[in-house]
């Protein structure tokens, strides 16, 4: 209870200072998935708040994806970072998801999905006793196992590109405006659902899409 008290506590005030320094990025934030599809008024927009490392965030992911498939246009997901504190090496992962998605929109999902599928490499205590430099060593390398060698170098160069660093930092500031504090979160059409209604197959999905669907044949169910 303390600890969940005291991680309110700091994100209370890391918001209330993001709304103050917020400024305002030169495009809205968030991954669109699948890439390319477009977010029209009359889509059903799905926003999903996920860390790389988070093993919650890794666990909804698949019952997620299915969503925008099943759907179609009718259905739009949009992913934002939200690196926790408490997650040693969330920074780092998310600043590479951010350098992937510069190169290659389906690169971005495909290298989260590696994350999510290795993800104890990243965990506290793997990497307690690695430098900065060595952490991100690992992550190129997973990244070029994971998407092709012609990577190794966008992701190596893009550690020392500030606007990847700008990039990741604009997702948590984003994020924390929003008041969201934990992973997964999720939006629907603006509106957040309840911790308890996160939907963990495809059939909750299904539930919740549907009902905005056809919201007359829900109540009249």
């Amino acid at each position: 209870m303390i600890r969940a008290f005291f991680l309110f506590l700091v994100f209370f005030i890391i918001g209330t200072q993001v709304h103050a320094q917020l400024i305002p990025p030169s495009k809205p934030d968030g991954f669109v998935y699948p890439p390319g599809r477009r977010v029209d008024p009359d889509t059903i927009l799905i926003e999903a708040f996920y860390d790389p490392v988070c093993p919650y965030s890794r666990d909804s992911w698949p019952p997620l994806k299915q969503a925008p498939k099943h759907y179609g246009s009718r259905v739009s997901l949009l992913l934002h970072l939200l690196p926790l504190p408490y997650h040693d090496n969330a920074y780092v992962t998310s600043r590479a998801l951010h350098i992937a998605n510069t190169h290659n929109a389906n690169a971005t999902f495909s290298l989260l999905e590696g994350f999510f599928k290795h993800q104890a490499m990243f965990y506290g205590a793997q990497t307690q006793l690695l430098t900065r430099p060595e952490v991100v060593g690992r992550i190129v390398k997973l990244g070029t196992a994971t998407l092709g060698n012609s990577y190794r170098h966008v992701l190596k160069s893009g550690f020392n590109d500030t606007k990847s660093e700008r990039a990741t930092r604009v997702s948590f500031k984003h994020s924390t405006s929003r008041g969201v504090y934990g992973t997964p979160t999720f939006y629907v059409n603006g509106f957040k659902l309840p911790d308890a209604d996160t939907p963990s197959e495809l059939g909750g999905w299904k539930k919740i899409i549907d009902s905005l669907i056809h919201p007359q044949k829900v109540q009249g169910s």
